[in-house]
């Protein structure tokens, strides 16, 4: 019926109700077009309801080079020139690696802990660019241990580190080691790439805001079939009859001769009858009487340096030293939103200890390996602390920038990524620039009562009393020991199963592509760098770099497929009109 009433038409009205009807038969619904939805009546009206602001609001809450499509257009098209400019693969083999760790840094992280980093600079917060977005590659990694569905990170930092997948709960060794028991992880160990990586004469570095000996970081350099042997005062019986060692003893005796460890944890070094240096307390929790701290100092032949304040820290001279060891804290390190900014002596930041281990270890012309851990990501999730998540995201990103700034990256590769996921869920209808850690208005919301953007899917912020929530009215939910609201009740909130991100930028970078398993990083790492069985792949491969981003030639405006593809087309489209 349609296309008689056209065919009836005028030339001129043929064209127009032509294009009318494809726009009417193949153009998508309306905004409030929600006949083929599932979601209530109600939603819809939400949406009508944020669209119908005043002219007032929408100006304040909106940057006015937004609202032109010129806007958009510039981007996209920086964009596109960015992406052909990488269509030349950076081929070189990566003298350095350096490896980003973000503890619990899932998507809902990053996101969230983009708008923070803008917000703090007093902008709406969505449009900021974070230092491990602006690498160019990126890729998906699965994370699941062996058995959990759900990951640790042990598991997940052997994948990452040591090239196999193993139990959740595990340092090190195979999928052949059973938690917890000696006697199965005995052969089945896993070398890490810093142990390839000093074998090929490079140097190499830990730096982590949490306990040297834990899961991360330990993966680097231990083997153990559970985590939590960090001290001899940990180890089982079992594991003694055995001769299974605990993770800092194997740093100190056993582990490859890394030259800069930097963290916390200093309480496994320490003989149980010690006292902190900077608390005055029982310091050590070691039964065995050792100071691993004084014998790592004299096992080394080089210049070698161990401090445990900010002070000492800032003033080691990365020229003077070959070995520097710091531990700042008896376990972990301070939460970024809790260090002084007024005391000289405050423990460094990460991207303090960034810059001043890869000052020292870029000396060595073989190059060098270096792990990086925002450690304290993820427990301020476990905690329900969003706030100091984020701020610790925020943090690290800090520290990708120094890495980027330091690095030549046509022969040192970056690759960012988290061993797991966490259950913060961003949501509910903010408008642009709603602070990250403010309230959601109550007017949909069937108890009347506000809700934070930011909430977790279980954990200790669970709030519900005789069936109501709490009302958060009055409470400042941007105060750094609020606890999000949690779905389920739990002391502890629990790691997230979704894929997490792998950025990546430099030598190979490339690799990282589609979605691949967590161990698939570590091969790549060991690839660009020429490191263990992928060494002699070296004899075969033909550097090339790209130009910097931004230097790349305008890209053209349209290859001779696309211009004849247009063309027909166009055609094609005449024709239709002409026969109705």
């Amino acid at each position: 019926h349609t296309l008689r009433k056209m065919a009836a038409a005028p030339m001129t009205l043929r064209t127009f109700l032509v294009l009318l009807f494809m726009a009417t038969t193949f153009g998508k619904p309306g905004p409030l077009d929600d006949s083929d939805s599932d979601e209530p009546d109600n939603n819809a009206a939400h949406l009508w309801h944020n669209k119908a602001k005043t002219e007032e609001q929408q100006t304040r809450i909106t940057p006015d080079d937004e609202r032109s499509p010129l806007y958009w257009n510039a981007k996209a098209r920086d964009s596109i020139d960015n992406a052909i400019r990488l269509q030349t693969l950076n081929t070189n083999v990566a003298k350095n690696v350096v490896l980003f760790l973000g503890d619990g840094m899932g998507v809902s992280t990053v996101t969230t802990a983009r708008i923070l980093k803008g917000q703090k600079a007093g902008q709406p917060g969505e449009e900021t660019v974070l230092a491990m977005d602006s690498l160019p590659h990126v890729a998906m990694s699965k994370t699941y241990n062996i058995d959990q569905q759900v990951p640790d990170s042990a598991g997940t930092a052997t994948a990452f580190l040591c090239g196999v997948k193993a139990e959740a709960g595990v340092i090190g060794v195979d999928g052949r080691t059973r938690y917890g028991d000696c006697l199965s992880s005995k052969g089945h160990e896993a070398e890490s790439i810093i142990v390839h990586a000093e074998r090929a004469g490079k140097s190499t570095g830990i730096v982590t805001t949490a306990r040297v000996t834990h899961a991360t970081p330990a993966a680097g350099y231990a083997h153990a079939p559970t985590r939590w042997w960090e001290a001899d005062s940990e180890l089982t019986e079992e594991a003694k009859e055995n001769n299974c060692t605990d993770i800092a003893y194997q740093l100190v005796e056993e582990a490859p001769d890394i030259e800069v460890i930097l963290g916390g944890g200093r309480g496994a070094f320490m003989p149980n009858t010690s006292m902190d240096p900077e608390y005055g307390t029982a310091g050590g929790v070691r039964l065995d009487g050792n100071d691993l701290i004084q014998r790592w100092l004299d096992k080394k032949t080089g210049k070698a340096r161990y401090v445990w304040n900010g002070t000492d820290f800032s003033n080691v001279d990365p020229e003077s030293v070959d070995y520097l060891f710091g531990l700042f804290e008896p376990s972990h390190m301070k939460y970024s939103a809790d260090r002084s900014t007024s005391d000289p002596g405050e423990e460094p930041t990460i991207a303090d200890m960034t810059r001043k281990a890869i000052q020292i270890l870029q000396k060595n012309e073989k190059g060098f390996f270096l792990l990086v851990e925002g450690g304290r990501i993820d427990h301020g999730h476990h905690a329900s602390k969003a706030v100091k998540a984020l701020e610790d995201t925020v943090a690290f990103d800090e520290a990708i920038q120094v890495a980027k700034d330091l690095l030549d990256m046509s022969d040192s590769l970056i690759v960012v990524t988290a061993d797991h996921s966490h259950t913060m869920a961003f949501a509910g209808y903010p408008e642009r620039g709603h602070p990250i850690f403010g309230q959601n208005e109550a007017s949909d919301v069937a108890d009347g009562l506000p809700y934070t953007t930011l909430v977790y899917g279980n954990g200790p912020g669970y709030s519900v009393a005789n069936g109501t929530r709490q009302n958060i009215t009055d409470i400042d939910t941007s105060d750094k020991e609020y606890r999000q609201d949690g779905a389920v009740p739990r002391s502890s909130e629990t790691h997230g199963g979704e894929d997490v991100t792998i950025y990546a930028g430099g030598p190979m970078a490339h690799l990282f592509h589609g979605v691949q398993e967590q161990n698939y990083i570590t091969h790549v790492m060991m690839y660009a760098a020429c490191l263990g069985d992928y060494a002699e792949d070296c004899d075969m491969r033909t550097g090339t770099t790209p130009p910097p981003l931004g230097d790349a030639r305008p890209a053209a405006r349209g290859s001779p497929y696309l211009i004849v593809l247009t063309t027909v087309l166009n055609a094609l489209l005449m024709v239709v009109a002409a026969r109705f």
